[in-house]
């Protein structure tokens, strides 16, 4: 989402670097480029002033006119501001022995599907969460959490059309404790806009089952607009908490921003991927770094470490075989898109053209053509001739001057890996190791 955004930042900041001391002239003029670029981005107005403002007071705070590297004190005075917009320290809902949370929004935010993943990601702690599917106004919405409850293996309460407040109360309570369901997390029915008679039945709701949360889910795609309806929920319910979603997307991420300073509620969560895993909490400082091309290790290796992969590192680039090298591409594929992956590590990501994206599907080409081969082949390359290479192709539906780039890219791989290796490194997966 921010591609655009963090190439814009990170120019700005780029045309200090190889300086020795700048003027308060060119600070300025790298203040106004910031500023045009949040404004680009769609940040608020209001937003935007306080951002700059906050940078231009580190700045000179760190006597940024005075120092032989200027370029890298607006980065972390940038970096720092990025993370107090974004909300500074994470802060997370919190949790009792019995927990009821709502979640609200608008039709269309993924506000059906964040419930699911926010049951799936606490069942993964230990939890023993509750689907309450209260959305009666969108034709099917009941259906939708039912067959996301049983792929997650989370049971779902459907509330019936006309059901009363309090019978939902009720039945809520109820099969709480049957089945010692500790987290409760009821799907509401979304707005179209900002109806007043469904405002009405949605505090009614809450003021029957007096909710311990209130997440509000907003989709960062609809930009300013968001923050109008964020406001709006809170008069109305009293928000707690927001989950932001399809930060994935393509938008130019303003209302991602914007949402913390403008609500004045911390951001729990972020939708990254319509998968019931794609779901994290929200770090700002994480965030910040992404957007100014410093990386995201600590996220990256959280993914490693949840899919399992820490014991999985490759052997010596000498014993390195296709079959490995496939398996390296598998367990990659298991973290996320390629281009999420290369936007977590250092100088990667900021080396990386703006909004370039890898494409998924060449990289299942690639395992397409390994799966092709024989084990004698995927072993010991050196053996494929004109023929053999002719049948994988076939096998694999490329060409032969694919075949001919891939193991070329495989040759040269190793030898990264060898000096890689001289470094005492043993791959991506060896950074990860404890």
């Amino acid at each position: 989402m921010f591609a655009k955004l963090a190439g814009r930042l990170q120019e700005a900041i780029d045309r200090l670097r190889g300086r020795g001391r700048i003027t308060e002239e060119d600070l300025k003029a790298t203040l106004r480029e910031i500023r045009r670029a949040l404004m680009d981005a769609d940040v608020n107005l209001e937003v935007a002033r306080a951002f700059v403002e906050s940078v231009r007071e580190k700045a000179l705070g760190q006597k940024v006119l005075e120092s032989l590297t200027p370029a890298e004190v607006v980065l972390a005075t940038v970096y720092e501001s990025l993370k107090e917009a974004l909300g500074g320290e994470p802060q997370f809902p919190s949790l009792r022995n019995q927990n009821l949370w709502f979640l609200v929004g608008l039709q269309g935010s993924g506000k059906t599907t964040t419930a699911a993943k926010l049951a799936l990601f606490y069942k993964g702690k230990g939890r023993r969460p509750l689907l309450v599917a209260a959305d009666t106004q969108r034709p099917a919405a009941r259906e939708q959490l039912r067959i996301l409850g049983e792929k997650i293996g989370v049971p779902v309460l459907e509330v019936q059309d006309g059901e009363s407040p309090e019978s939902i109360r009720r039945r809520v309570e109820e099969r709480a404790r049957q089945e010692v369901r500790d987290l409760i997390l009821v799907d509401t029915a979304g707005r179209l806009q900002m109806d007043e008679p469904l405002m009405a039945e949605l505090a009614r709701l809450k003021e029957a089952m007096n909710p311990d949360e209130v997440l509000l889910v907003l989709d960062a795609m609809t930009g300013q607009e968001a923050l109008g309806v964020a406001k709006a929920f809170d008069e109305r319910v009293g928000v707690t908490g927001l989950v932001l979603t399809k930060l994935d997307g393509d938008a130019r991420g303003g209302a991602a921003l914007s949402a913390r300073h403008v609500t004045g509620k911390p951001i729990y969560f972020a939708g990254v991927s319509e998968r019931p895993e794609g779901l994290e909490p929200f770090y700002p400082d994480r965030l910040a770094g992404r957007i100014l091309g410093m990386g995201d290790v600590a996220t990256l290796a959280e993914k490693v470490r949840a899919a399992g992969l820490e014991a999985e590192a490759p052997k010596s680039a000498k014993e390195l075989t296709l079959e490995d090298f496939l398996k390296q591409m598998q367990n990659l594929k298991r973290l996320g898109s390629f281009s999420e992956v290369l936007a977590m590590l250092p100088g990667v990501g900021k080396a990386l053209p703006p909004g370039v994206q890898v494409d998924d599907r060449a990289i299942k080409r690639l395992e397409a053509i390994v799966l092709s081969m024989t084990p004698e082949e995927r072993k010991d390359p050196r053996i494929l001739n004109a023929s053999r290479r002719k049948r994988i192709a076939r096998g694999s539906g490329t060409s032969v001057q694919e075949i001919n780039r891939f193991i070329k890219a495989f040759e040269e791989t190793k030898a990264l890996m060898k000096s890689l290796e001289k470094s005492k490194g043993r791959g991506l997966m060896g950074m990860f190791r404890r």
